[in-house]
Formats: structure tokens, C-alpha cells, sequence
């Protein structure tokens, strides 16, 4: 599994740290200690960086999940329904 941000050009590298441990679900208690910043500062920057607009995609490789068996045409089916 891998986490992808899309649109990480538009924002700060104090941002990017943020958003990147933010994204993979550490607090901010845990963000603010690991980076040396305030909890508000945290949330300031998390807040800051949203508002710029970024996006969060996981890629996932195979199928972990058991949700395709790998017909492609069972997926063209169901899109055509």
C-alpha cells in the first residue's frame, strides 16, 4: 500500500510535513512533538494546507481487499448495468 498527495507543489514544506503525517493518522499531539511545533501550530498549518487544495490517493498493488477476481469483463458488465 502506498499513500500518494497529489498537489503537494502548492504547499509549504512545513505543510507537507504536516499533511503527510497527518494523512497517515498521527494527532496532533504526536505531529507537534515529532516536528517541534505547538498542537495549534499543527492545526494552523493542517488548516492552511487544505484550504490550498491537495488530494490524497492510495494505491493499493493486487487486490488485498478480495474485491476483484481479476475478469475484466465482469467489471465492463457491472458498468454497463
Amino acid at each position: 500500500m502506498q499513500l500518494e498527495i497529489r498537489g503537494l507543489e502548492k504547499l509549504s514544506f512545513r505543510e507537507r510535513q504536516v499533511v503527510a503525517l497527518k494523512e497517515t493518522g498521527v494527532k496532533n499531539d504526536a505531529v507537534a512533538k515529532r516536528l517541534g511545533l505547538s498542537p495549534a501550530t499543527v492545526a494552523t498549518l493542517y488548516n492552511r494546507a487544505k484550504t490550498k487544495g491537495y488530494q490524497v490517493v492510495l494505491v493499493i498493488e493486487g487486490d488485498p481487499l478480495g474485491v476483484y477476481d481479476g475478469d475484466a469483463e465482469d467489471a465492463e458488465e457491472e458498468e454497463d448495468e
